[in-house]
């Protein structure tokens, strides 16, 4: 059984002693204006009475001229984050454009100096053949490896006639006259 009641007996022997320096506390007096609070909290301000299940707007800037709520400002950021990104992806793709146009054009310039050089794995370039007449066409098949006489196979070849360096510098700088 629990008596609470009833003091300690080795602490009724002790006797209490006041203070002078201590003051209880007393009562309080009311003023005759005083007026009590009402147990329901009022409404909040944060709330809109006319559109009561609109998000309320409490993050307000410093000018006080814009309020939002922070899910709308997150959807701001949301779209604009977006918005850079697909900036950013259109301007990649531009430069690739640009970039492959001028790879284009130094193709087309190359194609244009050596045609069919580009387009085919084989590098090697054969000249076209032009065939003014039927008889011209006989002669081309003919090659000089194939001609039996060794007069007929260089009388169509250029002759290459032997350098003599003493007549080049006398063509040059004119004859001295020395014999």
């Amino acid at each position: 059984m629990y008596e609470s009641y009833r003091p300690h007996p080795l602490l009724a022997q002790v006797p209490l002693t006041v203070s002078p320096f201590i003051n209880l506390p007393t009562s309080v007096t009311l003023p005759y204006t005083y007026k009590s609070v009402s147990s329901a909290l009022p409404p909040s301000v944060t709330v809109d009475p006319n559109n009561p299940d609109a998000k309320a707007r409490y993050v307000v800037s410093p000018s006080g001229e814009h309020a939002a709520h922070p899910d709308e400002i997150l959807t701001a950021c949301d779209s604009l984050g977006h918005h850079l990104k697909k900036t950013r992806n259109d301007a990649a793709d531009a430069i690739k454009a640009w970039e492959e146009s001028i790879r284009q054009r130094d193709l087309a310039e190359k194609r244009r100096v050596a045609p069919g050089w580009l387009d085919r794995d084989e590098k090697l370039l054969q000249p076209t053949r032009t065939s003014a007449s039927p008889s011209s066409k006989a002669e081309a098949e003919q090659s000089l490896l194939d001609s039996s006489s060794v007069d007929q196979g260089s009388s169509t070849l250029p002759t290459m006639v032997p350098r003599n360096e003493g007549e080049e510098l006398d063509r040059a700088f004119g004859g001295l006259g020395v014999k």
